[in-house]
């Protein structure tokens, strides 16, 4: 079973999960969510993360397809670019603005309790690859403050978390109303690379 599929089963991207940790983000960020659409979105966006060897790397990076298809089947084009755009390295690589899906995604991540995060993404391996990506991949966050990097670089799984955690939150503070987004730089993947960038995708 590869580690998108495990996510998505039982990790950081659990469909059991996850979307409702989506949903109390955008209830924060935007009000309730009266749209069905939003609904579907919530629930679609990262299953797309199933299949995938990597999380983080440019395999795992494409996800974004597979939600954003059936949002345009059942919803239209506007829908399908709306779910493209919640990762804001794939907006970024491809000259789109990112969506509001992105802004309560990064703030689901924020909004899920240590004690659940911690233990699924141990299991599934995601945990481990994004601090292993991490020690890599300084140079390419930017806004980082001094003491989120030393948190980044530490083998300590808390300790990590606090650092992004704290980073993730100071981006949705800054781009909840769709500001250009200048702290995300897009990922060049260097050809039979799996990842080797930044680990907040």
């Amino acid at each position: 079973m590869t580690i998108g599929t495990k996510s998505v089963l039982f990790g950081a991207h659990c469909f059991l999960l996850h979307p409702f940790f989506v949903a109390l983000a955008w209830t924060r960020l935007y009000g309730f969510p009266r749209d069905w659409r939003l609904y579907l979105a919530f629930f679609v966006h990262d299953l797309g993360y199933a299949g995938k060897g990597n999380i983080d790397g440019p395999e795992g990076e494409e996800h974004v397809h597979f939600g954003a298809a059936i949002m345009r089947r059942l919803c239209g084009r506007e829908w399908e670019e709306f779910t493209c755009c919640h990762s804001r390295y794939w907006a970024k690589k491809t000259g789109r603005p990112y969506s509001k899906l992105c802004v309560a995604d990064k703030l689901a991540f924020v909004l899920t309790p240590l004690w659940l995060y911690v233990p699924m993404t141990r299991r599934t391996g995601e945990l481990a690859e994004y601090m292993r990506r991490a020690r890599f991949s300084l140079d390419d966050i930017r806004n980082l403050e001094p003491w989120e990097a030393r948190c980044l670089e530490t083998g300590d799984e808390q300790s990590f978390l606090i650092g992004l955690r704290s980073y993730t939150k100071r981006w949705v503070e800054h781009h909840r109303d769709l500001a250009e987004d200048h702290w995300t730089t897009a990922r060049a993947w260097a050809r039979g690379e799996e990842t080797s960038a930044a680990v907040l995708r």
